[in-house]
């Protein structure tokens, strides 16, 4: 209803964003602006005021109530901007298989991997899916997420690759979280197509990206550009079909190699730049320079730690692209091979333990930055008047390093989505 309010009171610590930038590059990243002991009014399911405790509270109108912080800190949701949590079972089998020695790509070449999830998917029913996949959106919301990108790319066919994408938009449409939907064909050859991969990347272009646009069912489109999947060429054909379509791109890319998938993504404007394990200086001068010639970045580097905690690999040079004057991002990856985990709350930590950012500086970028790698931070992202009312409560702590300090400790105690408490 028109003049709904909400006045979270008795807050310890107040995360806010009093700088209304898009995102925050280099240095800024480390700025964090921190109200103690105050108040913070929404309106309408957005962000309208906030102040001290100690000074007089807004008088409330229209609907109106009360909650109480007791205490703990308020802090803008987690934005987590590169996901595959729709996906078919878990795969357990292939984490011994690591224990075990073999490689990620070696899985890969055995049949295991992405054409694994493939095979469980067609094998499951739309609605089954949708079920296990609203199980981990319960899970990452609670966890104090309320943005996320979701992809598609465990269909590897039409048929499939639109299963997929229905199920992400009736998550779209029956969940408070905010989705974002990529289509993800080119993740890995699909079966049929064995040996063919030409054929499959004209497959994708020519029947798969069409049907998809034509029922509405993705924002972004992406590929997997790097050894043993999709070249720079193929990516850059797949890229551009995309943008004949309106569908800007995000790209995996420079995870297992130096596959030249950044300069893909810089010439092909595409949103972000995901992975970057096996970034080079090259790489970041070439973000760097595109974001020389306009006034805001084009490309985000997003990093994922979570992966590389996981697989027991290097982690993307984060401190290196900060220090460039970059404006990097972090996410999950939450898929069922590589990265069985939605919580960004440990992806900050990892981040600080890991890649050695600053608790302020992680917190930027599983917040902010991270809604700007979706196109959203006009929006999302911060605590900022007139943004749409995503934040989550934790338990009573004495200051934000906390968070990523207490890598396990469970502090997310309530959540709001649109200005409504989650249940």
């Amino acid at each position: 209803m028109k003049g709904d309010q909400l006045l979270i009171k008795n807050i310890g610590l107040l995360v806010v964003d009093n700088h209304g930038k898009s995102c925050l590059c280099g240095e800024e990243m480390s700025q964090l602006e921190v109200v103690r002991d105050a108040w913070l009014l929404i309106e309408d399911g957005r962000f309208k005021e906030w102040g001290y405790q100690n000074t007089p509270l807004p008088s409330l109108k229209g609907s109106r109530w009360e909650t109480d912080a007791e205490g703990g800190a308020v802090l803008p949701s987690f934005c987590d901007p590169h996901t595959h949590l729709v996906y078919a079972d878990s795969r357990e089998g292939e984490f011994v298989d690591k224990i075990r020695g073999l490689s990620y790509a070696e899985i890969a070449r055995r049949g295991g991997g992405i054409l694994n999830s493939a095979d469980r998917l067609h094998a499951l029913s739309e609605e089954e899916l949708y079920r296990q996949a609203m199980h981990r959106i319960d899970e990452i919301i609670r966890k104090g997420t309320g943005t996320v990108e979701i992809k598609s790319g465990y269909g590897l066919n039409t048929e499939d690759e639109l299963k997929m994408l229905r199920v992400i938009r009736r998550i779209k449409e029956t969940s408070p979280i905010k989705v974002v939907s990529t289509f993800l064909g080119a993740h890995a050859v699909g079966r049929a197509y064995t040996g063919r991969q030409s054929d499959y990347v004209d497959h994708s272009i020519n029947e798969m990206l069409p049907e998809v646009v034509r029922q509405g069912l993705a924002d972004y489109i992406d590929v997997f550009c790097d050894e043993g999947f999709f070249t720079i060429e193929e990516t850059d054909r797949i890229l551009k079909a995309g943008a004949r379509y309106g569908l800007r791109g995000k790209i995996h890319a420079q995870e297992l190699a130096d596959s030249g998938g950044v300069e893909v993504a810089v010439r092909n404007n595409a949103l972000s730049v995901d992975h970057l394990e096996s970034m080079t200086d090259n790489d970041i001068r070439l973000l760097c320079s595109q974001s020389a010639v306009k006034s805001t970045p084009t490309t985000f580097p997003t990093a994922l730690p979570g992966t590389s905690f996981f697989l027991n690999m290097p982690f993307a040079p984060a401190r290196k692209m900060i220090s460039a004057g970059l404006p990097l991002a972090l996410a999950s990856d939450y898929n069922p091979g590589s990265t069985p985990s939605g919580d960004m709350k440990f992806v900050l930590s990892l981040a600080c333990i890991k890649m050695r950012l600053l608790p302020a500086e992680a917190l930027n970028a599983t917040t902010l930055n991270a809604a700007a790698a979706m196109g959203l931070s006009h929006d999302y992202g911060s605590i900022a008047r007139g943004k749409v009312a995503n934040c989550f409560v934790t338990e009573p702590i004495s200051s934000i390093d906390y968070l990523p300090y207490a890598y396990t400790s469970p502090v997310v105690r309530r959540v709001f989505l649109g200005g409504e408490e989650y249940r």
